[in-house]
Formats: structure tokens, sequence, C-alpha cells
């Protein structure tokens, strides 16, 4: 089993190298071909299908499809010049302030 404590990391870096790659041989570099429209209706297809796996309590379902909605996630954010890193430092922007209240700062 591969170190898990580097994945995104690793896929990252995996996503950035396949970004200019041929499309006819790597999928990551088909969605950036299709752009990010594409991109966005496939975070959407997986985070449709990892609801509908929560919804059926399939337990490897939902491991499964988040995996893909993740993958995917992170193949937008690079579309878009972003990681996970920025999405962490949003979460640890959040740490410790109570969910209703994040919400309303981001409201008004």
């Amino acid at each position: 089993m591969a170190d898990n404590d580097d994945i995104i990391n690793r896929l990252t870096e995996i996503i950035e190298r396949r970004k200019d790659a041929d499309g006819s041989v790597s999928y990551v570099a088909r969605l950036f071909e299709l752009g990010r429209a594409k991109i966005a209706e496939k975070v959407g297809e997986e985070a449709t299908e990892t609801v509908i796996a929560a919804v059926q309590d399939r337990k490897d379902g939902i491991v499964s499809e988040s995996a893909d909605l993740l993958f995917h996630l992170m193949i937008l954010l690079a579309d878009a010049g972003l990681t996970m890193d920025d999405v962490l430092a949003e979460l640890a922007k959040r740490e410790g302030i109570g969910g209703h209240a994040e919400k309303a700062s981001r409201d008004s």
C-alpha cells in the first residue's frame, strides 16, 4: 500500500505533468483539452455519484466515488491555477469558527 500521507502532493504533481500531455493518451490531458466546463461537469457527476452511494449506505461506494470526486476537483483546481493547498488554507482559516457564523460571514 502506498504512503497516504503525501498522496495529495503526488496527485498534484501528476496532474501538472499531464496537463499538457496528449489527450489521446492521458485522461487528465483530455479533460484539460475539453475545458473547464467539462471538468466542472465531471466534478458534478462524481459529487452526484457520491451522494447516491451515501443515500444507499454503500460505504465502499462512498469511498470510491469520493476518491473520484476529489481527483476531479483537483483537476478543476489546477485548471483554475489553484491547488488543494489553497483549499486547505481556507479550511484552516475557518477552524474554530462555528458553521453558522462562518456561513453568515460569507453572506454579507
